[in-house]
């Protein structure tokens, strides 16, 4: 019996959100199999199994947000079943899934074999590892076995229960026919099985866990048991506060990464967001004149593509726009290449992912990458890769019908472009008033590395390529 550990998918990840099985108990597994997708912050990535034979337990529910290292998968590989702790109890029923999910506890045998890295399993030998469990005093040789064993003052829980007791201590309940979801031990202390996040919610809702009968694997304590009997306790006062009318969603995943990351942002780097309306009549026509072209004709041709080529020679030439505040060293980063990230929209919420080295890409390969950067996106495959280690971003606006607004910079950078609408507006060319095709272009930086000169100048010089495209030839 093998236990598949939550890897470390993304430099950092503490957590992720189970987000759907690919498999469920009895179903055969291989090597590289796909078994699951997990929610890390900002990206949804799939795991493969390890390990080849039979998903004997998922030890997670979707949904339920899981700590790195600990188990979510046990497959039996045909090598036989982990040592069970020793107990004076009877041997109880066939194996279930709390059951399965209490080998967790086992000691980790004295051998340890590193298992191969695949895509996504990239745990450290040795991490995350169970205590041994302590065990009860051994009866003196004639006394009675006895029905239960009192839990130790502390030991490890399982990723199934919080205030874990023994398997003894389960089948002495099953046995004296006590209340499944609690069992009475000596000393009068109880155990309950009810994982964390039931916990959790019946601590906010004010319910006993001990006063529940659980209706789940093994009498253990269910989310239905706990709001079931909400219904008689007076709940907190956020739980009060919703009213008819009024829908609660919980703050995870994407928009939990994006709410962090955006209060970190505005709260550590002084923001400024200078505006610049911008005839982009000679860009639209190049467009279109670049959509014709034999090299982008299996290439989508935006206006995107050459704000972007503008933002890449700007920061050519503005070296300091394009670098980031290191606080604990007390330094500005000065990065010589582009990681040029791109806002999208999703329906998991804002992603950033981000083109690397972009700087040295023609305009078809950047072509290429946007398109295949914002096709990833949509379909919600970002890896948390994609979204590291960018260094200036443009987040289009315009595509929502919005002329410009004040982007908050992605964390770790230093300047941020906001790329309005276009459309038909009165301009004024050589005296006369005519119709023109213009937009706004937003730029916020962080003033701690630019000043306001080097903001204006850079915001200046690519609204001139935008109403001059030539002027990207000259200029890179």
């Amino acid at each position: 019996m093998k236990q598949f550990k939550l890897p470390d998918v993304g430099e950092g990840l503490t957590e992720a959100e189970i987000v759907r099985w690919h498999v469920k108990a009895g179903d055969p597994v291989k090597v590289n199999q796909i078994i699951v997708e997990i929610e890390t912050a900002k990206a949804v990535v799939e795991l493969p199994c390890p390990f080849e034979g039979v998903v004997a337990a998922l030890m997670a529910d979707e949904g339920e947000t899981v700590d790195v290292g600990r188990p979510i998968i046990s497959v039996d590989d045909g090598t036989g079943t982990a040592p069970a702790p020793a107990s004076s109890a009877a041997p109880g029923p066939a194996p279930e899934r709390g059951q399965a999910l209490a080998e967790d506890m086992v000691p980790t045998p004295p051998k340890e074999e590193r298992q191969p890295v695949l895509v996504g399993y990239g745990v450290k030998m040795g991490a995350a590892k169970r205590r041994p469990r302590k065990s009860a005093s051994t009866p003196p040789a004639g006394s009675p076995a006895p029905r239960s064993v009192q839990p130790p003052a502390r030991q490890d829980t399982g990723p199934f229960t919080g205030e874990s007791a023994a398997p003894s201590v389960r089948e002495g309940v099953r046995e004296n026919g006590a209340a499944a979801g609690a069992a009475p031990a000596s000393g009068g202390r109880v155990a309950t099985l009810a994982k964390p996040p039931v916990r959790k919610l019946a601590k906010d809702l004010g319910v006993d866990l001990t006063t529940l009968t659980g209706s789940g694997p093994q009498g253990s304590i269910t989310r239905d048991d706990v709001q079931s009997a909400a219904g008689a306790v007076p709940a907190p006062a956020a739980v009060r506060a919703v009213q008819a009318g009024e829908e609660r969603i919980p703050v995870k995943g994407v928009r939990r990464a994006t709410a962090q990351a955006m209060v970190a942002s505005v709260f550590t780097a002084p923001h400024v967001t200078e505006f610049l309306q911008v005839d982009v009549t000679e860009t639209m026509d190049a467009v279109g004149r670049l959509r014709r072209l034999p090299d982008f004709a299996e290439v989508k041709v935006s206006p995107l593509l050459l704000v972007a080529k503008a933002v890449l020679v700007a920061a050519r030439r503005y070296p300091m726009i394009n670098s980031a505040w290191d606080e604990a060293a007390q330094e500005i980063v000065v990065k010589h290449y582009v990681n040029l990230g791109i806002a999208a929209a999703t329906p998991r919420g804002l992603l950033v992912p981000n083109v690397k080295d972009a700087h040295a890409m023609s305009l078809p390969d950047l072509a290429r990458a946007l398109g295949a950067l914002a096709e990833t996106a949509r379909a919600g495959r970002t890896q948390p890769a994609d979204m590291a280690g960018g260094t200036i971003t443009i987040t289009n606006v315009g595509v929502f019908g919005v002329d410009a607004g004040t982007p908050i910079l992605n964390p770790g950078e230093s300047a941020i472009l906001a790329f309005g609408q276009v459309r038909d507006m009165p301009w004024v060319v050589d005296g006369q008033i005519v119709p023109r095709r213009v937009c706004t272009l937003a730029l916020s930086f962080d003033h701690r590395v630019v000043d306001g000169e080097l903001g204006s100048l850079f915001l200046r010089d690519v609204g001139a390529m935008l109403e001059d495209p030539l002027r990207m030839l000259a200029w890179n």
